[in-house]
């Protein structure tokens, strides 16, 4: 099972085992992670957003322009945001490390 590191707003640092083939948006809501996913992965939020770590950025599938959309929606972006809703955890990403942003916009509100 690949390891995924979550950096949470306060800091701290939660290391947890993900199932290839899930969403990370799936692995940090079930391990407690804060993470909202307002639209349940539909990609019609972007309450998911994640800072990729740079050393991990370039081994994840490019965003989608829909992806990119949302993202520019949101506060906080990186060249390395992405929607957690979006990246498949696989054992290529073993170890992946992402930061939750210091905020999230609900547009679902």
């Amino acid at each position: 099972m690949p390891k995924v590191v979550f950096i949470e707003r306060n800091g701290n640092r939660k290391e947890v085992r993900a199932s290839a083939g899930v969403t990370l948006l799936q692995v940090a809501q079930a391990n407690g992670v804060d993470m909202e996913g307002a639209c349940e992965g539909a990609m019609a939020c972007s309450t998911c957003h994640v800072i990729v770590a740079d050393d991990w950025f370039a081994k994840l599938p490019m965003a989608q322009a829909t992806e990119e959309d949302m993202l520019d929606l949101t506060y906080g972006v990186m060249k390395s945001s992405r929607l957690a809703c979006q990246i498949l955890v696989t054992e290529v990403l073993d170890g992946l490390t992402v930061r939750l942003p210091s905020a999230t916009r609900n547009m679902m509100d």
